[in-house]
């Protein structure tokens, strides 16, 4: 099977996959009694989200694992380094965030992993994917510059460089996670648009991984569009952070990934932009943060907030595609 048609049949799987688990992941969530807690400080109309099963994360992984799993020694005959790591990322992430959701939702403590934890974690995951890179990949520790069509020779830089990319997309998806289908259908954009790059690069593994990722969050978002049936939660979020992460590393398009997810970028920034200006003047900024509260609390319908977030995803790709 050539590259072009592992794009569309890997996202097909991996959509159908996640899709025909929801009820069986939802049926567990609800034996757990896995109910989504919602935060007194959040805005007033997601009250009544209180009690939605959270961890449907769980659903997207078993949709990419398998795809991934299968086009992958398909296209290439076993299961390559290249591929063990993005699984692997992936599994972990999303195990960073079971934790902390098992621990909050199932074990009712509110505190679950904490922040430093989390980040260790993390920091880990990235430089096992920074030296596997340094050693392996053809281009070792180099990034693609856009627009310049050149690669610039991070040298001892490129560690910590990848160790930022990661530990920033994590938590940047982690914190889009605040409305029905908004994470979900943001990763699904960008993640269509690394498969593309990928195609044209021609690494069949990333191809596969990458329309997978995409079609697993297509398929959650049967079961997550508004009003939601169930929410990622951290397993999700956490993992979809380090699956879009990695695969841009493997790539070496990091700062692709940076433009392509504008949206993390700036919810990522309104909340930094919030803290230090509410720390230094005692007033804010937003009306409230990640950025997607100041606009449902400016009036906007949360469909409306998620509708034009997705729309953005999609502009900021294109723009991408046509930079590359």
């Amino acid at each position: 099977m050539n590259n072009t048609m592992l794009l569309p049949v890997s996202l097909a799987v991996s959509f159908a996959v996640t899709a025909a688990v929801g009820p069986l992941v939802l049926k567990w969530l609800r034996n757990l009694h896995a109910g989504q807690s919602i935060r007194e400080e959040g805005p007033k109309s997601h009250q009544k989200k209180a009690g939605t099963p959270t961890m449907g994360g769980i659903m997207i992984l078993i949709g990419v694992v398998v795809s991934s799993l299968i086009f992958g020694i398909m296209a290439d005959g076993k299961l390559t380094g290249d591929m063990a790591i993005l699984i692997v990322s992936l599994l972990l992430c999303a195990l960073i965030g079971f934790c902390d959701d098992f621990i909050k939702v199932v074990k009712h403590r509110n505190l679950g992993l904490t922040a430093k934890q989390k980040l260790l974690f993390q920091i880990v995951i990235a430089v096992v994917i920074a030296v596997y890179q340094a050693k392996l990949s053809e281009h070792g520790t180099e990034l693609y510059i856009p627009i310049a069509h050149t690669y610039l020779d991070l040298g001892w830089f490129y560690i910590p460089f990848v160790v930022f990319v990661l530990v920033a997309m994590v938590n940047a998806v982690n914190l889009t996670d605040g409305l029905d289908g908004l994470a979900g259908g943001c990763t699904a954009i960008v993640a269509f648009l690394l498969a593309l790059l990928a195609l044209s690069f021609g690494t069949a593994d990333t191809v596969v991984y990458s329309a997978a990722v995409c079609g697993g969050c297509l398929g959650f978002l049967i079961y997550n569009h508004h009003p939601a049936k169930v929410f990622m939660g951290d397993t999700g979020s956490l993992a979809l952070g380090g699956a879009l992460a990695a695969a841009a590393i493997l790539m070496h398009i990091e700062l692709i990934l940076v433009i392509a997810g504008g949206i993390f970028v700036v919810e990522v920034l309104s909340v930094i932009i919030q803290v230090i200006s509410f720390q230094t003047t005692g007033k804010r900024v937003f009306r409230m943060t990640p950025l997607h509260h100041h606009f449902e609390l400016g009036g906007w319908k949360e469909t409306k907030v998620v509708a034009v977030f997705w729309t953005c995803t999609a502009v900021l790709c294109l723009i991408s595609w046509l930079m590359m």
